[in-house]
This record gives structure tokens, C-alpha cells and sequence, in this order.
């Protein structure tokens, strides 16, 4: 009886081996580094670590990306809190839209070392101009970046939905560093409670070491 050839060439089948053991490779390195940011959102989301009390800010499920071509190039990288106001709706100690940013700026203050992490963004709303003593309250030195919408109709009307999504544009939006908008603080009927939303955001840079440390 003749020999038959095989049905699969012998080199065929060591370059199958090898593909799949490439592939196993791959996902191993995927896990390894994905692990723990997948175990930090485990924790914060579903084991709560302080003792099963709620958080105080609102979860936002599933994460809503911000728009590609005006926002993430901001906010990608660092943990940011961001606010939507008219200018003209910020000049004075009184106005709302500036207490939010005392509040933002405060909480960023308090979280010591890690404020190096988190990142402050007011997107003024209408272009105008910012008043000199708010450029001087809140500037680089202080965390905050000041930037306007878009001038393309296409980018502002995109990053206009965004902001508006849920009916929460005047909500205080908290991005992770993938520029990923994941828990909102409700500014109504007031500003948010100082030591609530400080300990919502020590508890997330504690258990997700993701976001760059920087001015």
C-alpha cells in the first residue's frame, strides 16, 4: 500500500502552532495590563470600598466618549472635571458658574499629590471674552484650562449634543483619562457638597492608577 500524503503539510501545521501561540501571547499581555484598571472600575462600581455607601455623584452607564475632533485632544490623558458656561454668566464672586469653579478648584487643591492627575476645563460656551480677573483666579498655575467652542458648525453643533446628552449640560461632567465622560455632579438646586464630591473623586484616583501626572 503507497504511502498517502498528508492531508495538512507538516509546515502548515507548525505555523497554525505557532499562530496560536502568538495569539494566546497577545491576550496574556492584553489581561496583564488591563487588569488593573478593570479591577479598580470592579471596585468602584460594583464592592464600593467605602462600606457600601452609594457615591455622591452620578454614575454615567454606559461612558459617553467625548467628540474626536474638538474635546479629546483636551481632555485625553488626565482625569477632568469640566463645566459649560457663557462667559457673560462669569465675572463676578456671586455667579454661579464661578463658584463652581472656586468649588472645582478647591477639591483639585485638596487631593494633594494626585491633583496632578486631575485637570480642570470650562468651555466657554458663547466665545466671549473672559474677564482678566477670572484669567487671573483660574489659569494653568491653578489647574484650570479656559477654551472655547468650536468655530466649524460640524465640531460645535457635535460638541454641543455631547454636552447636552441626558439633559445635564449645566452639570459639573467628570471625564476619566480616556476622555470618557463617566459620573456628572448635579449643580441643582446648588453647588455641590464640598467634602462629597472630594471623597467621590479620591475613592476613583485611589483604585484606577490610570491618568498623567503633569502641570
Amino acid at each position: 500500500m503507497q504511502n498517502q500524503e498528508p492531508l495538512i503539510p507538516a509546515s502548515q501545521v507548525n505555523r497554525t502552532t505557532k499562530a496560536k501561540s502568538g495569539m494566546w501571547q497577545m491576550w496574556l499581555i492584553i489581561i496583564i495590563f488591563a487588569a488593573p484598571v478593570i479591577a479598580s472600575y470592579f471596585t468602584f462600581y460594583v464592592i464600593k470600598p467605602s462600606g457600601g455607601k452609594t457615591n455622591y455623584g452620578q454614575l454615567v452607564i454606559p461612558v459617553q466618549p467625548a467628540p474626536e475632533d474638538s474635546l479629546m485632544p483636551i481632555v485625553y490623558g488626565k482625569w477632568t472635571l469640566l463645566i459649560a458656561r457663557p462667559a457673560e454668566e462669569c465675572s463676578s464672586d456671586e455667579e454661579q458658574c464661578v463658584k463652581l469653579l472656586f468649588l472645582m478648584r478647591q477639591v483639585r487643591a485638596s487631593l494633594g499629590r494626585e491633583m496632578k492627575r486631575v485637570q480642570i476645563v470650562w468651555i466657554n460656551t458663547d466665545n466671549s471674552k473672559v474677564s482678566l480677573t477670572i484669567q487671573e483666579a483660574y489659569n494653568d498655575q491653578s489647574g484650570v484650562k479656559i477654551v472655547g467652542m468650536p468655530t466649524d458648525l460640524e465640531s460645535k453643533n457635535k460638541l454641543a449634543q455631547w454636552l447636552n446628552m441626558d439633559d445635564a449640560k449645566d452639570a459639573i461632567h467628570l471625564l476619566d483619562p480616556k476622555g470618557e465622560r463617566m459620573m456628572r455632579f448635579s449643580v441643582n438646586p446648588q453647588v455641590p457638597e464640598f467634602p462629597r464630591m472630594r471623597k467621590d473623586i479620591e475613592k476613583l484616583l485611589k483604585w484606577n492608577p490610570t491618568g498623567k501626572y503633569g502641570n
